[in-house]
């Protein structure tokens, strides 16, 4: 927590301990993305629900710091030790919010059901390469807690976000523009957040992001199949979901849960990518099958997916992602694997989306 952001939360009193929120325990977390604050409340031990006195006094206290225009305030919803929880007065019918422009023509899902498979090195080079045959790609890392797009394309050193008055800035390189978390905490920091928060910045991300007149947006979608991925598939406007898995049959066991996922909450499965289809020796040329051959394939054919295609293991594509250069910026062997990727992964959403008008490549 930065230090003016604790030094003003500790300028508030709650009224049963008479200590500050902070000492007192009532804050579970808080935190400032861009020019939002957002504080998490805990209920008191005792007595009733503080919130409509406190969050006045939050967003006064918070919105005098330098910088922050939106001050969110809430309370986790977990009952006081022992005693029922009290009925609330319900509050009457809000208009609905008019909705927020699409940020891009064409929202893909990178998802994989778990870590350690790639996916994040796909979702860039698959960005890249869209973005070589001419179209306008964002890629929003949705990754909170190990964000991999900035050691991706270089952006180590970057000082944060800028916001002006078309939303939040994005970093661009490759032709890419780029948000992640890893922009906006301290290199080696960790985020340590709950659900909630989580979820409020993917979202953050995808709408309060000027991409500009995107063509495509790639989303690396955390690992995993828990809130932030069930917060994306349900309420952000995705047209379909990649599954990215090695060949090995744990991969694929892991895999099948983030097809499930985008099965039950009815986002289009645009096909399988298998990574580390076959490790290719730098030396020999020899081909090794390390991780077993043609289980992605396998498991699309039963399932009835499109095979997008397969990226092949070489020591090049890890120093090049280390370096923070793309390996399909190349036109050797592996950035043209990508490419063919890319190219079968758009097609693939141009059909799940009709009718939406079709994007094309720049001959």
């Amino acid at each position: 927590m930065e230090a003016h952001l604790q030094a003003a939360l500790k300028s508030i009193t709650e009224v049963q301990s008479g200590r500050n929120i902070l000492d007192a325990g009532r804050v579970e977390t808080a935190a400032i993305m861009g020019d939002t604050a957002t504080v998490v409340l805990a209920p008191p031990i005792a007595g009733n629900p503080d919130l409509d006195r406190l969050k006045p006094q939050i967003e006064a206290a918070v919105g005098a710091l330098d910088g922050i225009n939106r001050v969110r305030v809430v309370m986790t919803a977990h009952r006081e030790s022992g005693k029922p929880a009290k009925a609330q007065r319900k509050a009457p019918p809000q208009p609905a919010a008019k909705p927020k422009a699409k940020p891009a023509k064409r929202i893909i899902a990178v998802a994989s059901g778990k870590g350690g498979v790639g996916k994040s090195t796909v979702s860039a080079n698959l960005a890249v390469a869209l973005a070589r045959e001419g179209l306008k790609v964002g890629l929003l890392d949705a990754d909170i807690y190990g964000p991999s797009a900035p050691r991706l394309f270089g952006l180590t050193d970057v000082p944060g976000l800028r916001k002006s008055d078309a939303g939040v800035e994005p970093i661009e390189a490759h032709g890419v523009k780029l948000i992640s978390m890893g922009f906006v905490v301290k290199p080696g920091a960790a985020v340590v957040w709950r659900g909630p928060m989580v979820q409020g910045a993917i979202r953050q991300f995808m709408t309060d992001t000027n991409w500009g007149d995107a063509d495509v947006l790639i989303l690396d979608m955390p690992p995993g199949t828990g809130d932030a991925q069930l917060a994306i598939a349900q309420d952000l406007p995705v047209d379909g979901a990649i599954i990215v898995s090695t060949p090995q049959d744990l991969a694929l066991d892991d895999a099948r849960k983030a097809m499930s996922l985008f099965e039950q909450t009815h986002v289009p499965i645009l096909g399988m990518i298998e990574n580390m289809s076959v490790f290719l020796c730098p030396h020999c040329g020899e081909a090794s099958h390390i991780f077993g051959e043609g289980g992605a394939k396998a498991e699309a054919d039963a399932v009835g997916l499109a095979y997008l295609g397969d990226i092949p293991l070489h020591p090049d594509l890890r120093v090049r992602s280390d370096a923070g250069e793309p390996i399909a910026l190349d036109d050797g062997p592996i950035g043209k694997a990508f490419r063919r990727v890319a190219k079968a992964a758009l097609e693939a959403a141009d059909t799940a989306s009709k009718p939406a008008p079709e994007i094309r490549f720049v001959d």
